[in-house]
């Protein structure tokens, strides 16, 4: 029964039991040709589609939909107005300009929609496409959409990072800084109040001395103490945490939340800067109304205000510089009369200048950044070089644009994480099979390493399963086979191996850790780590490689990867003889069928 509906997935199957005869379509045997046609492409397609049948839009979609519609009711032949109540006002229209025969399609649409328990801001890219009949009768439409949130929000995060550099590049004041920065947060996010607070010694005084408000919002300038606005604020704030409150009247007590009130706040994210041991600075962004605070509108604050103290920082050693440089001029005119005092200043003023220094340290990391794009441009290289041979078979051909291909997106990920390398991302860990994807590394790094070092794969009979974040691994394990290849001077043998159902070691005095776990190993024969190194190559920016050829920055990944999936990494090393690293990961169950 039903055919058509062969190969379409879950969707099909639902489709296929559903109880049709209640609905204005009918049962499945007497649905039209048009609409069994456009479903069953829809049903085959990996893109999110939903055919949207007669006057009332009834809904039938694919598999890959279901992610657009997230934790909402089953929406299989319900009508797309019902399905989508919370952003009607804004799609209705365009959902009858479809329906009137007109192809409406439009990139980035903001839509605030309800799809995991609450409201949340979403883009889309979505075309809507009329489906006829023979006689060109309008029947319905094929929705085709992409959820475009996440690329959307990293380009209005790095524009907005961009703009805020550019607008306190030439300040020369923290007040300059701190009221620009307030500024463009209330303009951007679209807040009631932005503030920054100078904490008192005794950690509990403070005083509110710039603020931006949102018109129709009270200004924040004063002195205030922290316990009055509860043991939450205290707790968290004193210990280096935000306070993140969405609804202060329904999360703290009356007490508490009068406190927020008195000043028009409502919802608050507030970050404290921690100097010495001690809470010295606050930034908070407000709202008069209560707020589901976004993952980007946390991310941004805790970001921006990192940056805003770096930039205070500066501007305040560049003070103290040009003061000191004042001062030594003044020196100069009494110099056979202030030997003494002018030596102190200098040392002084060296101090400062080092400061200022290792502010614009970050800048210096690009030298060592080309080296990591290097790795990459040498296996594309590599791959072009073979693509060049005349009488290249197909396959090969292909294996080779697919290795060009993926490192192109290992360079896609590498700027990702070179953007985001002060802060901990989160993973995005899943249960695989491991063996292929080893299989798949050593083969493109055997294209890719030269005809003098030959990669060794081993892998164990039985299938073997990982729990952990695809991206992260692949980045961690070419990591570990790049460093090798340099290790050995272009000669050599590189070795990748897995072993399963491993016991992880105990590791810098780490108790040990109970189950199973999948023994990743790299092995070169090359010229070996010396032993007072050993305790340094995880540190960030730690590098034994000349100036401009690395960055520091591989083994600091590997580790912080082993450690977040739950695992950990191992390095044994003879010099003159060659070093192993071992990366330790969860092993899984394989999933069922």
């Amino acid at each position: 029964m039903a055919k058509w509906l062969d190969g379409g997935g879950l969707m099909a199957e639902r489709i296929r039991n559903h109880d049709w005869a209640a609905t204005t379509l009918g049962p499945l045997q007497h649905w039209p040709d048009p609409l069994k046609t456009s479903l069953a492409l829809c049903l085959a397609s990996r893109f999110p589609q939903a055919v949207l049948w007669g006057p009332d839009l009834l809904t039938l979609h694919n598999d890959a939909f279901s992610q657009i519609l997230g934790q909402k009711p089953s929406a299989l032949g319900i009508p797309f107005r019902a399905v989508w109540q919370e952003a009607w006002a804004d799609i209705g229209h365009m959902a009858n300009r479809a329906l009137a025969g007109e192809a409406v399609y439009i990139e980035d649409f903001p839509l605030v929609i309800d799809r995991n328990g609450s409201p949340e801001r979403a883009y889309f890219t979505f075309c809507y496409s009329p489906i006829r009949d023979h006689d060109g009768k309008v029947l319905g439409m094929l929705d085709t959409v992409t959820e475009t949130t996440a690329s959307v929000l990293a380009n209005q995060r790095l524009k907005f990072l961009d703009d805020l550099g550019r607008a306190v590049a030439d300040a020369t004041a923290p007040d300059q800084i701190l009221a620009t920065t307030t500024r463009l947060l209330v303009e951007h996010l679209q807040l009631s109040s932005c503030a920054y607070a100078v904490m008192e010694p005794d950690e509990d005084g403070f005083t509110i001395c710039g603020d931006a408000v949102a018109p129709g919002s009270p200004h924040l300038l004063g002195r205030y103490r922290l316990e009055d606005f509860g043991k939450l604020a205290v707790g968290r704030l004193r210990s280096g945490l935000p306070l993140v409150i969405r609804d202060n009247l329904s999360e703290l007590s009356p007490e508490e939340a009068a406190t927020f009130q008195a000043i028009g706040i409502t919802a608050t994210i507030c970050m404290p800067l921690i100097k010495g041991g001690r809470l010295t600075a606050l930034m908070a962004i407000h709202d008069k109304a209560p707020r589901e605070w976004t993952h980007y509108e946390q991310a941004l604050i805790s970001e921006v205000t990192e940056r805003s103290w770096a930039h205070v920082q500066r501007v305040k050693a560049h003070a103290e510089v040009r003061e000191a440089m004042a001062a030594l001029e003044a020196l100069n005119a009494t110099l056979e009369q202030r030997v003494d005092e002018r030596t102190s200043q200098l040392l002084h003023t060296e101090a400062v200048l080092r400061q200022a220094q290792k502010l614009e340290a970050i800048g210096q990391l690009t030298g060592g950044v080309a080296h990591d794009f290097n790795n990459l441009l040498t296996i594309i290289r590599s791959s072009l070089h073979f693509l060049q041979r005349p009488n290249l078979d197909a396959q090969r051909r292909e294996r080779y644009l697919k290795t060009m291909s993926d490192t192109v997106d290992r360079g896609t990920r590498l700027t990702g994480q070179l953007l985001a390398f002060a802060r901990r991302q989160a993973l995005s860990p899943q249960v695989f099979e491991v063996g292929p994807r080893l299989e798949a590394m050593a083969d493109m790094l055997d294209t890719a390493t030269g005809a003098r070092i030959q990669v060794e794969l081993q892998l164990p009979q039985a299938p073997c399963h990982i729990r952990a974040d695809l991206n992260q691994l692949e980045t961690a394990v070419i990591n570990l086979m790049l460093n090798g290849r340099d290790a050995m001077a272009g000669e050599g043998t590189l070795q990748l191996r897995l072993q399963a159902d491993q016991h992880l070691p105990t590791l810098r005095g780490q108790a040990p850790q109970p189950g199973q776990f999948a023994a990743i190993s790299v092995s070169d024969s090359g010229v070996g780590i010396a032993a007072e190194l050993l305790e340094r190559i995880f540190d960030p920016f730690f590098t034994t490689k000349a100036p401009g050829e690395g960055t520091g920055l591989g083994l600091s990944q590997v580790f912080g990867f082993a450690k977040q999936s739950g695992g950990d990494v191992q390095v044994n090393s003879v010099p003159g003889q060659g070093t192993t690293f071992t990366l330790y990961l969860p092993q899984e169950p394989p999933p069922e069928a």
